[in-house]
């Protein structure tokens, strides 16, 4: 078993000193099958700390019959607008229209490369610390639920696994990422691979 870093140990300054670090751009099926422009979009993962822990906060998308995204686990987040000065101030409105956080409340410490997603969405994550408590809101219509995971849970490779994906049309394989059930939800696809991106960068440092 790959060993695990002690991610709890890491200060504000230290997070934002390995954001620098990019990694590559992800992508939930290979470049080459992407046949439109990508539109933008962005997402926030706010960092929270609980009992001397960090935990990273997420949403469970409400359901919706012929929506593919109904019912995931995701970050708040979504298209840039024509009115956002910015993809962090994308991020930074959708977190405050799905669940309630106020943009002065969060601390921008950094963000990871773009992931392509399936519906042809070039998404950027945008990497927060929120204070906690936070009194959160939910827009019902949009967010089942919100939670939050440990983040050194995620970082154990005992708690996901990644298979590769190949596809006819491509020359290459995709990795999937699966993490198991924590407090009932499971985490794949998009923000799966987002999570997974994150913490690679944040334990190349230990």
């Amino acid at each position: 078993m790959r060993s695990v870093p002690d991610l709890d140990r890491l200060g504000i300054d230290d997070i934002k000193a390995r954001l620098h670090a990019q990694g590559e751009i992800t992508y939930d099926i290979p470049p080459e099958m992407l046949h439109k422009e990508l539109r933008e979009a962005a997402v926030l993962v706010p960092f929270i700390r609980l009992e001397d822990t960090w935990h990273i906060l997420y949403i469970r998308r409400a359901t919706f019959a012929g929506d593919r995204h109904s019912g995931q686990v995701a970050f708040a987040g979504g298209k840039r607008d024509a009115g956002d000065e910015s993809l962090m101030a994308t991020a930074l409105r959708e977190a405050e229209e799905e669940i309630g956080i106020a943009a002065a409340e969060v601390n921008i410490l950094g963000h990871i490369n773009h992931h392509h997603t399936i519906s042809e969405f070039q998404v950027r994550p945008y990497v927060g610390h929120l204070p906690w408590p936070y009194e959160l809101k939910l827009d019902e219509i949009e967010v089942a639920r919100a939670f939050s995971i440990p983040l050194q849970w995620l970082a154990d490779s005992d708690n996901y696994r990644i298979e590769e994906r190949t596809h006819p049309d491509s020359s290459r394989p995709w990795p999937v990422i699966y993490y198991n059930l924590y407090d009932g939800e499971m985490l794949w696809g998009a923000s799966a691979r987002m999570t997974h991106s994150l913490i690679e960068i944040l334990r190349a440092g230990s």
